[in-house]
Order: structure tokens, then sequence, then C-alpha cells
């Protein structure tokens, strides 16, 4: 598997070029996706191939054009196995000298990193991380030839998640919502069974980072099925306004917290563990998936492992964890 895994993106650039896809292997014994399956929404949750509710945790990736060297076989070894993570989101940033510099190299990222997930039986959150410019149809046309491509490859697994806009900014819901309705058919022509989650306004906060809330989405949801909205917090900026914001939400829109940190929302600073652990509860309660920002050695307290942990390669137990890592680890491989 090693030595697959380390020649995935030329050998996906080939079969891309003759127009093969890929299967999905048959998930390991016990993993999340061979006891779960195909996901779905029902109602207000996430459910699996047995329509029972389920709560997703995982880990994101930092910008693939940053750290890459993060996500190998050892680290996702580790985060699969030893913190039992159910989800990895791979977050393609568009901007900072991402996607928009080489597509044709992060869209192979995404394949290889879909590819090694796979062979551990973990979901994948096919991140388009659009941040600035805040306006999502700014990346429309790069958003379309990116999700044509996975949707084609991938559309027969059943590990895959599309998060179609990160964190919208800057701009109306009616402006998100128009563009969340020209994306999510480009991936519904091709993969008509994936759950799609769909950014929020005010840097997917259901927009109270702009002063509004949940309403105006429950006021005018996106006219699409099988669909998740996004909520991202962090415990030490966003408190109760915040938390309340997404305890009511999630007794209307189906809810997926895609991203979150235990720092402030620059993903630097002290860590507020006691807030954290106040969302933690509640989305236990209300069976909201998850997933912490984020899983590389950025010098940030917000990122899991200490400096030069990705180079080194000492991905096992705790001895590379920061405070966060630890404590995340911790939550991670809790009972669910």
């Amino acid at each position: 598997m090693k030595h697959i895994c380390a020649r995935v993106p030329a050998l996906v650039a080939s079969l891309l070029m003759s127009g093969i896809g890929f299967a999905m292997a048959a998930p390991p014994a016990g993993s999340p996706v061979a006891l779960h399956g195909q996901l779905h929404v029902c109602g207000m949750k996430l459910c699996d191939s047995a329509n029972q509710p389920i709560q997703l945790r995982g880990m994101s990736t930092h910008g693939t054009q940053w750290y890459r060297q993060c996500i190998n076989n050892k680290s996702l070894d580790a985060l699969a196995i030893d913190w039992k993570a159910d989800v990895l989101r791979v977050s393609t940033y568009v901007q900072e000298d991402g996607y928009e510099t080489n597509p044709r190299k992060f869209t192979d990222i995404v394949h290889a990193t879909i590819a090694q997930a796979e062979a551990r039986g973990v979901y994948v959150i096919v991140d388009w991380h659009m941040l600035d410019p805040g306006d999502p149809f700014f990346n429309l046309a790069r958003a379309t030839t990116f999700f044509s491509e996975i949707a084609d490859t991938h559309k027969d697994k059943v590990n895959i998640i599309y998060e179609v806009a990160n964190e919208p900014n800057g701009v109306s819901w009616a402006r998100i919502k128009d563009y969340h309705e020209q994306i999510i058919p480009v991936i519904r022509t091709r993969d008509a069974d994936a759950v799609i989650l769909l950014g929020t306004r005010g840097w997917s906060s259901l927009g109270v980072s702009d002063g509004a809330n949940e309403n105006e989405i429950v006021g005018n949801p996106v006219n699409a099925t099988n669909v998740m909205y996004t909520f991202h917090f962090y415990a030490g900026s966003h408190g109760a306004v915040y938390f309340n914001a997404l305890s009511r939400a999630a007794g209307k829109l189906p809810m997926f917290v895609t991203e979150f940190g235990t720092q402030k929302y620059t993903g630097d600073g002290a860590n507020d563990f006691v807030q954290a652990q106040k969302y933690i509860d509640l989305m236990k309660q209300k069976t909201i998936s998850w997933v912490n920002w984020n899983y590389s050695d950025d010098k940030r307290s917000g990122a899991v492992f200490k400096k030069k942990t990705c180079p080194a390669g000492n991905f096992a137990g705790t001895s590379a964890l920061k405070p966060a890592g630890k404590w995340v680890r911790d939550r991670l491989r809790e009972p669910h």
C-alpha cells in the first residue's frame, strides 16, 4: 500500500486522460465506511445506510499547498487507527498559492488523498476552500471544473462528501444560495447520492458574524435535497451568541460543523477548552458531525502537531502533540 499511494498522483493523471474512473475497494472490516456505508440526510440528521443518525468526527488538513507533507501513510494510520477518526477533510485552497496556480497538481492531490482515506475506510470531505475573495461566484468556473472531475472520478464511492464553499463572506445569503444552486447540479448530474455541504454567510457562521442568524436560511433554504449547512466556530472567539445559534439551527436545518478550533478564529492564541467542551457536548447531544482544524505542524496553537513533526514522521502517540492536539485526540477516542 505504501508504494501504491506514493505513485497515486501520476497514476491518477494517466488514468483520467484515458477516461478510466475508480470503483471503490471494499473498506477494511470495522472501519467507519464498512460500518455505515453510504450516508444521506434524513430530516435534520446525517444518517447511515441503515437510516440511523450518525455523528462523524475527524480532522481537517491544512492547505495542501503548504502542508501536503503532513498527509501520508504514517499520519493517516495514526488518524484512523490511534485517533479513531471517522472523517478527513481535505482542504484545497483556491487562492493563496493554491488550486488556481496549478489545477492539475491540486486536483491530483485530492485524488491521492481520497485513495489513502479509502484504504483506511475513512470518509472524505472534499473541501473547496474559498476564503478571499469571499464571493463564491469569483471561483464558479474553477469550482465547476474541479467538482466535475472529482464527481466523475469518484461517483461510485460511498465515502465522498462534497463541501462546495468553505467560508463565504462579504456577500448576502441570497447570493451564496444562488451559487449553491448552480454548483450542486454539477455534482448531482455525476454523483446522485453523496451528501453536499453548503457554506453559510459570515464565514460559515449562519450569518452571525454579519449580525444575522439562522432564520435567513430557514426562510430561504437552498432548493436541493441531501444537503447540509456548515457552521464554523473557534472557542476563544465565539461565545454564547454563536453557540446558541448552532443549538437553535440544529432543530431547523441539517447542520455539519466542518471546522472548529479551541483558540481564536485566527487559529492561534490560548486554548479555551471549557468553551470548546460545551460545543462538543452540544454537538453530541444534537448528533452534529464535526471536524477540527487542523492536522498539521503549523506554528499556530491550533495545529495539532509540534513544529517539524511532519518531516520527522513521528505521528504516533502524544509526544509530538501540542495541547490542542492532545485535547482533540482524546475527544476523538471517546465512544460515540
